[in-house]
């Protein structure tokens, strides 16, 4: 990172948090602040915006909220920057479900249709990294299964996973927030059992074997009958 000197410039506006907040997100977005890098402290940044400390925490608490920065507690704490936009995205989406904006029908047949694609892309540029992550889901929810539990959080997972190694973005970005939501109901819903954490298991092992062998009709095969049961669990309880 830059010496804090020459990156941060003294403000000058009425409302100075707003201004000292999109500096710091411009400079994330340029890539001279990365994850994992630790601001100054909020009386530094003072110094340096020229404006008091409670402007600088006003700004600090919204990139904070808005999934820019983590402001960490105790003698080595202050705000670091981390990249949680995909947790605050899929919060929002989560809230806006519950606002019941959005039906379950209609959020589970729009997962079937971009799950699809997102499956067609994973075919194509799935890389051995990939490859493997998805290979070590299975194996955790396998575990998870042996010791008598069901394997949700991997499950959930493997879709994620699946996401990333389509290598597009903007899939990983609307499949967090879908997951967001079914995670929710998900862990509400009575029945999500041993033996239908095993068929869901045994799914994406299905899932896995097309995408290695690039058999993209057997994959889609086996993920729409996959989500449709799914749905079918989903809405009817």
């Amino acid at each position: 990172m830059a010496h804090a000197l020459q990156l941060f410039k003294p403000i000058r506006g009425k409302r100075t948090f707003e201004e000292i907040s999109s500096e710091i997100k411009r400079l994330i977005f340029d890539g001279v602040l990365k994850p994992g890098d630790k601001l100054p402290s909020e009386i530094e940044l003072a110094r340096m915006f020229a404006v008091g400390r409670q402007s600088v925490r006003e700004a600090l608490r919204l990139l904070e909220l808005s999934g820019f920065l983590n402001i960490r507690r105790g003698v080595k704490g202050g705000p670091v920057v981390e990249d949680t936009l995909f947790n605050k995205i899929g919060n929002l989406f989560l809230n806006a479900f519950k606002f019941k904006k959005i039906s379950l029908e209609d959020l589970t047949k729009a997962r079937i249709e971009i799950e699809k694609s997102v499956l067609l892309y994973a075919i194509e540029n799935a890389d051995a990294e990939d490859l493997k992550s998805l290979k070590d889901n299975i194996r955790k929810a396998k575990s998870t299964l042996r010791k008598g539990n069901p394997a949700f959080e991997e499950n959930i997972d493997f879709h994620r996973l699946l996401a990333r190694s389509s290598k597009n973005h903007v899939f990983l970005l609307v499949m967090e927030s879908i997951l967001a939501v079914l995670s929710d109901f998900t862990s509400r819903v009575n029945d999500v059992g041993l033996d239908r954490s095993r068929e869901v298991t045994l799914c994406h092992e299905k899932i896995l074997r097309a995408i290695q062998a690039k058999d993209r009709e057997e994959g889609t095969r086996v993920l729409e009958e996959h989500l449709n049961e799914v749905r079918r669990i989903l809405v009817e309880d």
